[in-house]
């Protein structure tokens, strides 16, 4: 039989529809993709070419060249260099395009996901995250910084040397402040952090674990939107991606790449959209949110249904999902 769940954290209702669900194994891709080399001459994002990049907002260098590059996108959404003013007249709202929207370039090689990746070079686009979230929301105009990484053309990438992308925004977007505030009814009924209690609750049942170590919980939601949809928690209580300490930075590369490589070989590598959900470095101290990570592989098309309803179908059993994902053993890295 069907059933519908709701998603505490997104007050989103997911119909599990049992009636139309696949086994795990029957969403891999299994389709053609071109071997890519190692160097592309024309790609802007491959080393020889930092001039099609201009702008180098800063680099983690290795061996004699650059491991990572953080620069301005080219094609940005928002322009950097404009004022912030808003404008009200009458029913019409806006505000100037001011914001900032930068690339992280995740390694030279063209041809290299962060699910094959060493676990230090993990950890260093981590610490770049970090930093980059910290040096945007430092500037007043800023209202919202998101951090978030784009893999395959069905999940919108435009380049396929792996990068991730980094906006910071002059307003707080509605599906934040929505979350905020049920966050915070949530603490005002309970008394407890959402996030905090889903966590405690997915550990006592256990069945949709996909990895657990010393400071986060990687595992398929009660009511996952879509197939596989993956959440990393962190344990400690902590509002803001900024706090994050530099051994939660090197257990977070562990549970993130764990989690890629197994979407890499057990799902013949997805497309997939990653995002860090986080409040404001400001709001550390809330008692009530708490940041965590959301992977979502695209597996499966929005209709007509989601668009006039709000609501997702998942044919996939987060229990079976979860399941199928803790049996699956990439190769080693180092």
């Amino acid at each position: 039989m069907p059933e519908l769940r709701l998603n505490l954290i997104t007050k989103e209702w997911v119909i599990i529809s049992t009636e139309r669900a696949k086994r795990p194994e029957d969403f891999k891709t299994r389709r053609e993709r071109k071997a890519l080399p190692e160097i592309v001459d024309t790609c802007p994002f491959c080393p020889g070419n930092e001039s099609k990049t201009p702008g180098e907002i800063f680099r983690i260098s290795d061996d004699g060249g650059w491991k990572l590059r953080v620069v301005p996108n080219k094609f940005a959404a928002l322009n950097r260099e404009t004022e912030k003013i808003r404008l009200n007249d009458g029913y019409k709202h806006s505000i100037t395009g001011f914001g900032f929207h930068d690339v992280l370039i995740e390694t030279p090689v063209h041809n290299m996901p962060i699910a094959l990746l060493p676990l230090n070079h993990v950890t260093d686009i981590i610490r770049a995250y970090k930093r980059r979230f910290i040096e945007l929301y430092s500037d007043t105009r800023i209202g919202h910084v998101i951090i978030f990484k784009n893999h395959g053309e069905g999940a919108g990438t435009s380049l396929e040397h792996p990068h991730s992308q980094i906006v910071g925004t002059p307003v707080t977007p509605f599906q934040i402040r929505s979350r905020l505030e049920e966050a915070i009814r949530f603490f005002d009924i309970t008394g407890e952090c959402m996030v905090c209690k889903t966590m405690s609750e997915e550990k006592k049942d256990g069945t949709r674990i996909i990895l657990e170590t010393n400071h986060f919980l990687t595992f398929n939601p009660y009511a996952s939107l879509s197939p596989f949809h993956t959440s990393i928690f962190p344990k400690r209580h902590f509002a803001t991606f900024s706090e994050i300490t530099d051994d939660e930075i090197s257990d977070l590369a562990l549970n993130l790449r764990a989690t890629l490589a197994k979407f890499y070989f057990g799902l013949d590598n997805p497309d997939f959209n990653f995002v860090i959900r986080s409040n404001r470095p400001k709001d550390t101290t809330s008692e009530f949110f708490h940041w965590y990570i959301s992977i979502v592989p695209r597996l499966t098309m929005s209709a007509g249904f989601e668009l006039g309803s709000g609501m997702f179908i998942n044919t996939a059993l987060p229990e079976e999902s979860a399941e199928f994902l803790r049996k699956v053993e990439a190769p080693e890295q180092p």
